[in-house]
């Protein structure tokens, strides 16, 4: 496999030292924009309203947000510090209750700062202090999910063939990561090492991530795309040669159940009927194991605004009953594997996904 090297064209959000750029994604393809958030409340806003999204993003948007909480308040004892932090975490746990990557970054930073508190002990300069090593350690999530999505985009692109047709829902590129994607990674890796014939974007409805986001990243990429909304997938899997179904997921269960954006459990009933290989793309740290199965995944339910409107045009009577749940969750027995930044995990998913988390 030949060892490739990547630089982000695009980013999800900056760190500057002292605040983090966030790119408006609501306002995407029409404009690109970065919000400044210089506060920890102002990066859990833009985590709840979608200016950044997907799970590995979230994740490290919340880290910064820890960082940038130190640097907001200078208490001189430790119970000041882990009473504060503590709180700190628990608003930005209740931005996005599916994707377990924000969870998992919290609870490092939280094992971070913790470490960081009793190494440093009590004083007037500790938050100054304190505020590096959380920098730090969020560079550290950063860093480590970049380089991970490089190693799954290999992974990933091993299982494809040359001339490959692939279909992907949502988006998993490098606005859902700290660059490169994992499910648009794949794609992308593949694209480079000339396998890609075609992609198949899933408009992605109601939110439109496919449409607005992965056509766009595609089109920078120069990987040749065509967008289709979502209820044409099952005549062109029918008519068309399609080779692949690539997802990104927000939680993958103990049994390999997982989560993805609504809309992915339909794909892949349609994908296990037309007999096309269903993958999934994620890190480990996407693994739950205290999740048994895909019936226990949290789902979470946005407003129905985002049904009944498109932007600022209502599609739909003024009172009409809308439903958003924003992901779905696909059986593992429709998955023909699951790709992590440490290799390719088949069914039975139980023992690979315990052997992935050193378990």
């Amino acid at each position: 496999m030949k060892n490739l090297t990547y630089h982000p064209a695009v980013l999800a959000f900056r760190w500057t030292g002292t605040s983090l750029l966030v790119l408006e994604q609501k306002r995407l393809p029409r404009r690109e924009e970065f919000i400044p958030c210089r506060t920890y409340e102002q990066v859990a806003r833009s985590i709840r309203d979608m200016s950044v999204r997907g799970a590995p993003a979230i994740g490290c948007a919340a880290a910064y947000g820890v960082a940038l909480a130190a640097r907001q308040k200078n208490f001189k004892t430790v119970p000041e510090w882990v009473s504060y932090l503590r709180k700190v975490k628990k608003v930005l746990a209740a931005t996005r209750p599916t994707a377990v990557n924000l969870f998992w970054a919290l609870n490092r930073m939280e094992a971070c700062w913790t470490t960081a508190l009793l190494e440093r002990g009590e004083g007037k300069n500790l938050g100054a202090a304190l505020s590096r090593r959380l920098a730090a350690e969020a560079d550290g999530i950063f860093r480590e999910d970049f380089e991970g999505n490089l190693r799954m985009g290999r992974y990933g692109a091993a299982l494809l063939k040359k001339g490959s047709v692939i279909l992907t829902h949502c988006n998993a590129g490098s606005l859902a990561t700290a660059g490169h994607g994992t499910a648009l990674g794949v794609i992308r890796t593949a694209h480079r090492l000339g396998k890609v014939k075609k992609v198949f974007v899933d408009e992605t409805r109601p939110y439109l991530q496919g449409a607005r986001l992965t056509a766009w990243e595609c089109h920078r990429e120069g990987i040749p795309y065509e967008l289709i909304t979502d209820n044409m997938a099952g005549h062109f899997m029918k008519t068309e040669r399609i080779d692949a179904v690539i997802v990104g997921a927000d939680r993958i269960a103990a049994n390999g159940d997982t989560a993805n954006k609504i809309g992915t459990y339909s794909l892949s009933v349609l994908a296990r009927f037309h007999g096309i290989p269903f993958y999934v793309a994620a890190p480990r740290s996407t693994v739950d194991l205290s999740i048994p199965d895909g019936s226990h995944i949290p789902i979470e339910e946005r407003s129905r605004d985002e049904v009944v409107r498109v932007g600022n045009t209502c599609i739909a009577p003024p009172r009409v009953v809308a439903r958003h749940p924003a992901f779905d969750v696909t059986p593992s027995r429709h998955i023909a594997a699951i790709v992590t930044d440490v290799g390719v995990v088949r069914s039975p998913y139980g023992a690979g996904l315990r052997r992935i988390k050193g378990v």
